[in-house]
């Protein structure tokens, strides 16, 4: 007798099967990693992470002059400017959905947080070599590199539509990003299987953190309220309550990447900090640009020398502009200009996370000023990362050289 067998049925394996799939893969998921695909296109996908005045503009410039990168400098400033009544926390996803749509190259999503009669008005857009370069722009050959202001005046007025066809063009895809307090948002993206992601977290001491708002201290008043969660906080005690929060969210994202880490976090995460970057730039740059598949160019390497290499510290006036400057002065420039009274403070707000970080406190004013005590720790015990698969036998074979 030929076998009958009703829709409604059929319906219902069907879902039985497609449920039992997902079951199994959340259970995987929870014993090894995500259920992964191979990226689309073989792109890699590079957040780095940090928080305002903490040398990510130089370090963004590093990845966005490469010619293998297309690069966007702080992308959730539009999220923040245009839901600015929202908090930090309310934000949380709208700034996750907006970076994984922007690694997908997937520009459309920028409509929601533009104007409605904008004209290529990405937030610090010619601080993207890509945005200076065909397609989007003759001014500066593919592989050369950019200079911001030609930029600005020359290859503006292009569509989103022109930006999404010039980053699909690229095998990297790296987005700049200070609004981002916790890992745990980022875990669907590693998770994602179009993207392979790799987070490179960039600290800074907090007293030259404290020190270079101060001089700043106009341009952050907007992210200061969110980040505060719009709380009545009396003017002389915002600047700290803010470091207060910062430094809370750098301990937790270490915490999570040190202390029992998911599986999916192998190999993609990589903590730096600022004060090594100063001390040993080339090598540094060379480190991060292993940790995402790129490699150093001898342009480039002439490039960083120049940059980390100039005089003085840099002006109030230059804050927010990449310039020739000494990098090892800028990094200690806090021991003599910040009072010992806001050092200790910020101190005491920032104990656990300069502890974790591998930072010195200074128990005196005649401390701080003395430049011959260093108040590094050595980076050895405080790497909070993993290295790619290809490079642990190296480091095997170095440790044991």
């Amino acid at each position: 007798m030929p076998l009958r067998v009703k829709v409604s049925t059929v319906v219902l394996l069907v879902i039985l099967q497609g449920a039992a799939v997902l079951l199994f893969c959340g259970w995987y998921v929870q014993l090894s990693g995500p259920c992964r695909s191979d990226p689309t296109e073989g792109k890699v996908h590079v957040l780095l992470l940090s928080s305002w005045r903490s040398g990510s503009s130089f370090v963004g410039q590093v990845f966005s002059q490469h010619p293998s990168v297309f690069y966007l400098m702080e992308p959730a400033w539009h999220v923040w400017t245009q839901l600015r009544h929202a908090g930090a926390r309310a934000l949380r996803m709208a700034v996750r959905d907006l970076t994984r749509s922007l690694f997908q190259c997937d520009l459309s999503v920028m409509e929601a947080y533009l104007p409605q009669f904008h004209n290529f008005s990405l937030f610090m857009w010619s601080h993207s070599r890509a945005l200076c370069s065909p397609p989007i722009c003759p001014l500066t050959v593919r592989g050369a590199l950019s200079n911001q202001t030609q930029c600005y005046r020359s290859c503006g007025g292009k569509s989103l539509q022109d930006v999404q066809a010039a980053c699909a063009s690229y095998s990297h895809v790296v987005l700049k990003e200070v609004r981002f307090f916790e890992l745990e948002s980022l875990y669907p993206l590693f998770q994602d299987p179009s993207l392979d992601l790799r987070v490179i977290h960039l600290v800074r001491d907090p007293r030259a953190v404290l020190r270079s708002r101060e001089e700043s201290a106009p341009f952050l008043a907007g992210d200061n309220a969110l980040v505060l969660e719009h709380k009545n906080v009396a003017k002389a005690d915002v600047q700290f309550q803010v470091m207060q929060e910062i430094c809370r969210s750098h301990q937790r994202m270490l915490e999570k990447a040190h202390r029992q880490p998911p599986p999916f976090l192998k190999g993609r995460y990589k903590m730096v900090r600022y004060e090594d970057v100063a001390r040993d730039p080339l090598a540094e740059v060379s480190a991060m640009y292993d940790f995402v598949g790129l490699d150093m160019t001898t342009q480039l390497r002439e490039w960083i020398h120049q940059l980390t290499h100039g005089k003085g510290k840099g002006s109030v006036r230059e804050a927010f502009k990449i310039t020739s400057r000494n990098a090892t002065q800028v990094s200690q420039a806090w021991r003599s200009t910040l009072t010992h009274s806001k050092v200790k403070r910020v101190q005491e707000v920032c104990q656990g996370a300069m502890s974790m970080i591998g930072y010195r406190p200074v128990n005196s004013e005649n401390e701080q000023k003395r430049l011959d005590v260093d108040l590094l720790v050595p980076r050895e015990p405080y790497r909070f990362s993993w290295l790619p698969d290809k490079t642990e036998g190296q480091i095997n074979k170095d440790k044991t050289a």
